[in-house]
This record gives structure tokens, sequence and C-alpha cells, in this order.
């Protein structure tokens, strides 16, 4: 006998449409299929066999996160394709700063009201984000929670497990004084300081919908741009050039960020004029009359990812790094100080 309550449906969860939205995202996971998926969709946990071949000491590591507020862009603009690749993205590069190589992802969606399309739709975009780092969706929870969400809105987490080798995890304490800092750019606000975002352009359907010649698109769509997802880069990276640290800018900026993959006793410093920041933050800036030190304390100015190196590998870096497709350019430098950032 097929699943259904009445009573349930009554209280405003329709199980049936639960189903429906499983069936609809089949198609978006199966794509993200590696060799080590041994499960389906459906069961109570997804199986998945780790190829560790030529990894001596396996070493796991896990990130999870969320969207945050930015999707509350996604709710005025009705676009809900491209949040899912955000909600990878906040994942797999934290756990790429290890220099571990993602394995499987799981979300977790909540909503007000199950609109089976609507779900796929998200789903789409986290199939999106788990093809563009490697991973495979293994599994995931849809779950309709009337009266705790507007059932028009709903939130996205998710969780991805990569595995590094023990001896291959990066050594940030080997940094020392003269290194070099590399910037790999960011693609807009990925998915950090959208509070001070929507506070700024006092979001609604009509102000998103303005267009902005220095940004050469809608504020809403470079709003919704999708975080940047580096990890086959900086794979590539690690098989050909010694990274001593990784840091991944969000929330907290430069100033948070950065200071994470720092030794005591050493500082990054940086010449904010080296900084190729984005039309998106020169405008945030301006709207809001935000210090400029705030704006490098909450975003991420146009600089997604920073890899420390020595000096001498600091050219081989921004080669490797604008062959493997993303933008990368010299930064700054490493120094003896307690600051942990220098920005002058």
């Amino acid at each position: 006998m097929k699943s259904f309550s009445e009573s349930y449906k009554n209280a405003g969860v329709d199980v049936t449409a639960g189903y429906k939205a499983v069936e609809l995202m089949k198609e978006h996971v199966k794509r993200t299929a590696t060799a080590g998926v041994l499960s389906g969709i459906g069961g109570f946990g997804g199986l998945f066999e780790p190829d560790l071949t030529g990894i001596n000491k396996p070493v796991f590591v896990s990130g999870t996160d969320g969207v945050g507020t930015k999707l509350k862009i996604a709710f005025l603009m009705d676009k809900h394709d491209t949040i899912g690749i955000d909600c990878v993205a906040m994942c797999v590069n934290d756990i790429i700063c290890c220099g571990a190589k993602p394995q499987f992802f799981l979300d977790y969606i909540a909503v007000g009201k199950n609109y089976p399309e609507r779900v796929a739709e998200i789903v789409s975009g986290i199939a999106d984000g788990c093809v563009q780092s490697g991973c495979a969706l293994v599994g995931g929870e849809t779950a309709e929670m009337p009266g705790f969400y507007p059932v028009d809105e709903y939130d996205v987490a998710g969780f991805a497990v990569g595995v590094v080798d023990k001896d291959k995890i990066l050594k940030p304490e080997t940094q020392k004084a003269g290194d070099v800092l590399v910037a790999i750019k960011s693609s807009g606000v990925h998915s950090n300081g959208f509070s001070l975002v929507r506070k700024v352009f006092t979001v609604n359907e009509q102000n998103l919908a303005r267009h902005y010649s220095e940004l050469g698109c809608t504020l809403g769509d470079a709003l919704l741009t999708p975080t940047k997802i580096y990890v086959k880069p900086i794979l590539s990276l690690l098989e050909q050039v010694n990274v001593k640290a990784i840091s991944h800018i969000t929330g907290g900026g430069f100033y948070e960020n950065i200071p994470r993959s720092l030794p005591n006793g050493i500082s990054a410093k940086i010449a904010k004029n080296d900084v190729q920041v984005l039309p998106i933050f020169d405008l945030i800036q301006s709207v809001g009359n935000i210090p400029e030190r705030d704006m490098f304390n909450t975003f991420n100015m146009g600089v997604g990812m920073i890899a420390s190196v020595d000096k001498n590998d600091a050219d081989k870096t921004v080669e490797v790094l604008n062959a493997s497709g993303v933008e990368a350019y010299i930064l700054g430098e490493l120094v003896d100080s307690e600051d942990g950032v220098i920005i002058c």
C-alpha cells in the first residue's frame, strides 16, 4: 500500500509531494555519481566506497555550511537553480584548504511547503556544484515544516567529506616571513555578508531588477552569482607546487579568515591597491557608505582564496592556477608581526 496520510496532509505535510520531489531530483543526482557510489537515493544512508589507491595514511576531512540570507535574493527573484552551487561550494572550498579531495556530499532542505519542482531546481544546483567539485551526491533530506517556515521560503545546508593522505596535509606552521600570498579571484559576493547587502540596498523586487552599468547586469543577477568552486584548480596546484597554506575568504573577510592559516608571530601584509576589487564591492561600499575596514572584515572583496607559497614558487603558482581556469595574481607577503593582517 502506498504511503499516504490525509490527517498529516491536513496538518500541512503532503508526503506524496515528497515522493514526487525525489523522482524529479533523481536525474540530477545520477549525473554526480562517481565510482565510489554504492547506493542510490531513498535508503536510510548513502553508501560510498572511497578509492584509497596511493594514499598511505588516509585522513577524512569534513565540512558543513549553508547558504545564509542569500536565499532571500533567490526567493524574491524566484530563481532556485543556482543556490545549490553555493551550498556545495561553501563546504568543499573549506575542506580543500587542508588539501583534501572531496568524496561525497549530502544536503538538507527544509521547506515551508514542498513544491516538488522547486525542490528539484534546488537539487539541480547542488548537483552542478558536486560535478564541479568532483564529488558524489549520495543522499539528503527534504523536510516539510509548515508553521516553521513561510510557505514560499526554505533553508538549505550541506555536508561534505573529503580525504587526504596524512603526509600531504598542508602545513601552515612551515610558513615564514618572505613567503608570498597568491590571490584567486572570486565570482562575486559568494555566500557571505548578505545581511549587510540586504540592508544596504533595501532589497526588494524593484531594486533587484535595476540594471547597473558598472556591473553589466541587474543587481539581482550580480548578487545571485554562484560561489566559485576552487577544488579542481587547487588539486592541480597541489600536484605541482609545494603549497604551505590556503585560506578560504568567507564570512569575516580578510581579517578573520587569513589568520586562521597563519602560525604565531607571522602576519599577512597586503597593499590595498593590489587587491583587484570587483565592481559589486565598490557599489556596496558607495551605496552603504561603509568604512573600508568593515568591507575587508565582511566581504571577500574579489578574492575567494589565498594560497601561501615560497617566493620562488609564486610565479609558477599563478601560472598553474591561470591554466586551470581561474584568475590568480600575487597579492602580498608574510612578515614577522603579531597583527594577523596588515592592509596598507
